[in-house]
């Protein structure tokens, strides 16, 4: 008889879910300067992030007076915005991000009631 072992391939299964549940969220969240607006949206998104991606973030913010081409290139159309490119599906959400359900909504981590 032979010392390899079978594998359940539900274990791969298990673990590839626990990895989809674990995923690094990229964030970019522009913003036009230090204004009240810009400010008050970094200040949200950091304390959602830490709150429900605690390790499991990447937030970078972009200043579009420092970066203008930006504009055209990520197809913003109001500040502040922000993008989650991963996990996919891309997301684009508007505003200060005070809303904390519907931003939550806004990157798959909530369900839409």
């Amino acid at each position: 008889m032979s010392d390899k072992k079978l594998r359940d391939s539900s274990d791969d299964f298990e673990q590839h879910l626990d990895a989809m549940t674990e995923d690094k969220y990229s964030l970019r969240l522009y913003v036009a300067g230090m204004s009240t607006m810009s400010m008050r949206a970094i200040d949200n998104i950091k304390r959602i992030c830490e709150e429900e991606m605690k390790g499991r973030y990447d937030l970078e913010v972009i200043d579009l007076y420092q970066r203008p081409s930006l504009v055209a290139d990520e197809q913003i159309i109001a500040v502040p915005t922000l993008i989650k490119k991963l996990p996919h599906p891309l997301r684009h959400i508007i505003g200060d991000l005070s809303n904390k359900e519907r931003v939550l909504v806004g990157l798959d981590l909530r369900k839409k009631i």
